[in-house]
């Protein structure tokens, strides 16, 4: 019997004959998935150039609008990754955004193809994976690099045999395409979106290809969708020193120059828990970065976790910082969030430099941003020896639509607030709200300004001048 999860089938056909108007024509079954949430599954080529019989199946979630008199429509929403789950994200509509929101609109979230849901790609075990997100980035010795390399390659190679024919076919291009095919089969005249961090990219894409189907778009904590990969990996490199050197300012416990020689020393001599688990140089800087995606609540965890690895030598906070971020359990179970983060961001963003103009590249980075510079100058090392091509992206220099949103945070380590000022001027139409302070994107971390404007222009009401909001 088939699952209620299940989609009406599309009717037998050869392969052939499909075409897009048949991926159109489906009927979606919802089904009851928890209080005010529904579920189904619909179905979306592999690839939009070359229509035929290979499909992903996508999961989607909506919560829907309680004030369905005044329903408004619907509103897709990506928390960003890439690899973040929008059903999770979705299914807690009632904390992500307002309740004049979710009294009008259906809160949609789609898995992109590989992510959560949607056919999750997975290219690591778990014990893999340990070996992998552990390995110290940093690079010292020759030898250092040739096991980077060597990763590099075997983390690449993994993907391609374990995705088959669908490698080149989970990038953000094919997310926007298979957001505007749902956007068809459930008849809603426009696409309104609500895109957190790398969600900023699937909805500036999104509009690129469809402009006359954007309705409200809010895009906070943007990407700049045509910096290069080098360019990226250096900007951000600088925003997490910029936030760290704030952390070190608010707290007066350590400073900068002990953070670089407590790195260093786990690079020699990792500290190690009874388990004989150990937290190496590369698994300390994913848990500091992590605390500085929230003032708020990381930096005190973040004080906590440094004071007991530096002073104490015990790893056990830090550590749980990164598995956190690294969606690692107590049970040394991985999500797939790692796996397809990299697959993703690879068939998003070539990797044209050589691994000597990545070296050279690094002393810059170094220079600039001491702390977090040495472990992400090879960061886009894998996508060097990815199996298939970057995916080709429509124009983004000049993108006319609707009036959209875009939130850009002064402080913002991960999406730097200098991102979010270039997407500003490729929409012509958009309003720039910037929020100035700490911590990444602006929309739903406490500011009364940031959020009531989002909520009236969600609402219907024009986007109006640009904005500066503290609170």
């Amino acid at each position: 019997m088939a699952s209620a999860l299940l989609l009406t089938a599309i009717a037998p056909v050869h392969a052939q004959t499909y075409s897009l108007k048949t991926f159109q024509s489906q009927k979606l079954v919802w089904k009851n998935c928890g209080s005010d949430l529904e579920c189904t599954t619909f179905k979306v080529p592999m690839d939009y150039a070359a229509i035929d019989k290979n499909i992903f199946t996508l999961s989607v979630v909506r919560h829907l609008a309680s004030d369905k008199n005044r329903r408004i429509g619907t509103l897709f929403v990506n928390p960003g990754g890439p690899g973040g789950s929008a059903i999770n994200y979705a299914s807690h509509a009632p904390q992500i955004v307002s309740k004049a929101i979710t009294s009008r609109y259906d809160i949609l979230g789609i898995d992109p193809r590989g992510v959560g849901k949607s056919e999750p790609a997975r290219c690591l075990t778990d014990k893999q994976e340990d070996i992998y997100i552990g390995a110290d980035t940093a690079v010292f010795t020759k030898s250092d690099l040739n096991f980077l390399v060597k990763e590099a390659k075997s983390f690449a190679k993994a993907c391609a045999n374990s995705t088959g024919i669908k490698i080149g076919h989970y990038g953000s291009v094919d997310a926007a395409r298979d957001m505007e095919l749902l956007r068809v089969i459930l008849k809603e005249p426009k696409v309104n979106y609500l895109g957190k961090s790398y969600g900023t990219l699937i909805g500036t894409l999104y509009a690129a290809i469809f402009p006359k189907t954007v309705g409200k778009f809010v895009l906070d904590g943007a990407i700049d969708p045509n910096a290069s990969n080098g360019a990226q990996t250096l900007t951000q490199a600088i925003g997490f020193d910029t936030a760290l050197l704030d952390f070190i300012k608010k707290n007066n416990e350590f400073n900068q120059k002990q953070i670089i020689a407590f790195l260093s020393s786990l690079h020699s001599k990792p500290l190690e828990l009874p388990s004989g688990r150990q937290l190496t140089s590369s698994l300390a800087i994913i848990g500091i970065a992590s605390s500085l995606y929230d003032n708020q609540t990381g930096w005190p965890s973040l004080r906590d976790a440094l004071s007991e690895a530096i002073n104490k030598s015990n790893p056990r906070p830090l550590l749980d910082l990164a598995d956190s971020y690294n969606a690692r359990d107590a049970n040394g179970h991985y999500s797939n969030e790692n796996d397809i983060a990299e697959i993703i961001s690879c068939l998003d963003l070539a990797e044209p430099r050589t691994v000597a103009q990545m070296t050279k590249d690094g002393i810059v980075m170094k220079a600039k941003a001491p702390v977090f510079g040495p472990f992400l100058t090879y960061a886009g090392l894998t996508c060097k020896y990815w199996d298939h091509r970057a995916s080709k992206k429509p124009a983004m220099t000049r993108i006319l639509t609707t009036p959209i949103i875009v939130i850009g945070v002064t402080k913002d380590p991960a999406t730097p607030y200098s991102w979010s000022k270039k997407l500003a001027t490729i929409f012509p139409t958009s309003t720039l709200i910037t929020f100035n302070g700490e911590g990444h994107t602006g929309h739903n971390r406490g500011s009364d300004c940031v959020d009531s404007r989002v909520d009236s222009y969600l609402l219907g009401n024009p986007a109006g001048k640009n904005l500066i909001c503290t609170r």
